[in-house]
């Protein structure tokens, strides 16, 4: 038995601008872009990852999530505390340039950590906390 990763959920406020940091900031693909009524689901990858996606859906979906609860879980995902993703990449270096120069959110610049990696930290639009680490 084989169990692997598929996808990943992240949550978006504004979907135009988390694809625009996925696909043109990252270099992600996008392989799926679903609508329905006011809301946008949105599956991107790497490129040369086929099997492995992350989905960015709308903020408190669900039937069950009050117009209140909404609002929290918006105002945690601003601060970047409730949602993240840690991504590899064999030049961090670069990657952290290209990142700047899309005017992401940059958190931490590259550092080598205590705990033996050398990463850096970046916000997406919707607030989530992205850590990319030397490969």
């Amino acid at each position: 038995m084989t169990i692997t990763i598929h996808s990943s959920f992240l949550p978006h406020t504004d979907a135009e601008e988390s694809l625009a940091f996925y696909r043109d900031a990252l270099g992600f693909e996008v392989r799926l872009d679903v609508g329905y009524e006011n809301m946008r689901w949105i599956t991107v990858g790497p490129v040369d990852q086929p099997d492995t996606a992350i989905v960015l859906h709308p903020v408190g979906v669900g039937r069950d999530v009050t117009d209140a609860e909404r609002r929290t879980l918006e105002e945690l995902l601003a601060k970047g505390s409730v949602f993240g993703i840690n991504l590899a990449t064999d030049d961090l270096d670069a990657t952290f340039v290209q990142l700047e120069a899309a005017g992401a959110d940059i958190v931490q610049e590259p550092i080598e950590q205590d705990y033996g990696v050398r990463d850096c930290a970046v916000r997406d639009p919707a607030g989530n906390l992205l850590r990319i680490q030397q490969s």
